[in-house]
């Protein structure tokens, strides 16, 4: 498909998109508050294709995600706020301004000065600080490497990976000297995010995503446990009235034929 087609399939797209908001019930009763979780769900069904590696459910999603961004634009010309060209405008502009390298004279070789340039870019955009512009709704895990890893960027990180690793000791032991200590509440969930943040830091060291990460295993616990349950089920047991040693045998024999 040449250039020429894809926007002419995005002008149809657009048109459908102002169409829906005129003439259909639901679509007209929305504003940017309602659609918020359906941006959320989308944006995490983009997600769930990528990690299953299902590029025809991925080309499905992406065109749900783009609904969002479509719908989102029209509600702003409405309101006065912004138009659909602005926001295509407004990113054009700052792509171009945030590669010097790709439309300007500076010359970077390698993806490492690039993400450096990129953040000293957005500080001279009015940014106080290196770590502005990390959305509050982001999951804790990855907000917690974004954070770590803009930081990073004005040298303020570990040199190797050993220290980190020290560090996640450091804090799983000041952690189970707060628990058997009596120390208050606070001070223990102070002491186990302060292990998570040890644990995520080691995570960039390995370039692992801890979100990514986690996600996997969650993904692989619940499918091992189904299994688990099915396998019950289907000689008739209740799982409600399981032993947890019986449960660990039919687990691990799950687990070795994986």
């Amino acid at each position: 498909m040449t250039n020429e087609e894809t926007l002419e399939k995005f002008r149809e797209f657009v048109n459908v998109v102002y169409k829906l908001r005129k003439e259909c019930p639901w679509d007209r009763e929305q504003t940017h508050f309602s659609l918020r979780r359906c941006l959320l769900e989308e944006s995490y069904e983009v997600l769930e294709a990528i990690d299953n590696n299902d590029k025809n459910e991925l080309k499905k999603e992406l065109g749900d995600l783009i609904l969002q961004v479509i719908f989102h634009s029209i509600l702003g010309e409405e309101t006065g706020d912004f138009t659909l060209k602005d926001v295509l405008e407004g990113e054009t502009e700052k792509l171009i301004y945030r590669h010097p390298h790709v439309f300007g004279e500076m010359k970077i070789t390698d993806s490492a000065s690039v993400k450096t340039n990129w953040e000293k870019l957005k500080m001279k955009e009015g940014r106080k600080s290196v770590i502005d512009g990390i959305p509050s709704e982001l999951p804790a895990l990855f907000k917690a490497y974004r954070v770590q890893e803009k930081a990073s960027k004005i040298g303020f990180d570990w040199k190797e990976k050993e220290p980190v690793y020290n560090k996640i000791l450091e804090e799983v032991n000041e952690l189970k000297h707060n628990i058997e200590s009596g120390k208050p509440h606070d001070d223990i969930e102070d002491e186990f995010g302060d292990v998570l943040f040890s644990i995520v830091n080691y995570a960039r060291f390995i370039n692992v995503n801890p979100e990514d990460a986690l996600r996997r295993t969650i993904e692989k616990f619940s499918k091992r446990f189904r299994q688990m349950e099915k396998s019950f089920v289907d000689e008739g047991r209740d799982v409600h009235s399981l032993t947890l040693d019986e449960m660990d045998d039919r687990w691990n024999k799950i687990k070795k034929n994986k």
